[in-house]
């Protein structure tokens, strides 16, 4: 019941009409993909902190529903294209997409939740995701180029090397944070150059890795 309500008041209501993505997420058990603590609130309208800050370990989190989704037909995924789910975290998004592409390579920073993404995947039969952990803002060269990329939270800065993974006609989407303002973006990749569009005001939790260089100042 939680599950269908969020899609009926969350995510229909949010100019999402791509019927895949709200199929994937009536099927896909949130719940699952959160800590015990966290699963009555799993279907809530907001973003789910899964691990907090500490000391070398950055604050990790779900994206809100309404958010992910918009994010996610921004990306135009059709199901021959493989996907890189960039910060796939516990593997919800990552589960998600595997019901919208024929392939999806999610890659996660944090060895215990990569391991934790890979295990309930597995758990739930989600055969076409494989699962790798390395550092986010460089994506994972070896199994690409890519469809689309999905960065899955907010950042300061796309990096070359994941634009470079895009195959031509290629579509990269992110939330780009200026300050307070962020924003969902779609760069599409056009032979050697690249195009960036704003699409919508959206939130998301911070993606770690995608800082902008701070410049040297005098």
């Amino acid at each position: 019941m939680q599950r269908k309500n969020m899609v009926e008041s969350q995510v229909r209501p949010s100019d999402v009409t791509d019927r895949r993505i709200m199929r994937a997420m009536l099927e896909i058990p949130r719940e699952r993909f959160v800590p015990v603590s966290l699963r009555p609130i799993a279907y809530m309208d907001e973003d789910l902190q899964l691990v907090a800050a500490a000391p070398g370990k950055p604050c990790r989190g779900l994206m809100a529903p309404r958010a992910f989704a918009r994010l996610v037909q921004l990306a135009e995924i059709t199901g021959s294209d493989v996907v890189l789910d960039v910060g796939c975290a516990t593997g919800y998004s990552a589960a998600v997409l595997a019901r919208l592409a024929e392939t999806v390579v999610a890659i996660e920073e944090d060895a215990e939740m990569s391991e934790a993404a890979a295990k309930t995947l597995a758990d739930l039969a989600v055969d076409s995701v494989a699962v790798v952990t390395g550092a986010l803002a460089n994506g994972y060269a070896a199994e690409g180029p890519y469809d689309a990329i999905v960065l899955e939270g907010a950042v300061q800065d796309i990096p070359a090397a994941l634009l470079d993974q895009l195959k031509d006609g290629g579509r990269l989407v992110a939330v780009r944070s200026q300050g307070a303002v962020a924003r969902a973006v779609i760069v599409r990749r056009i032979g050697a150059k690249f195009d960036e569009r704003e699409a919508f005001d959206i939130g998301a939790p911070p993606l770690p890795g995608f800082e902008q260089a701070r410049a040297f100042v005098l």
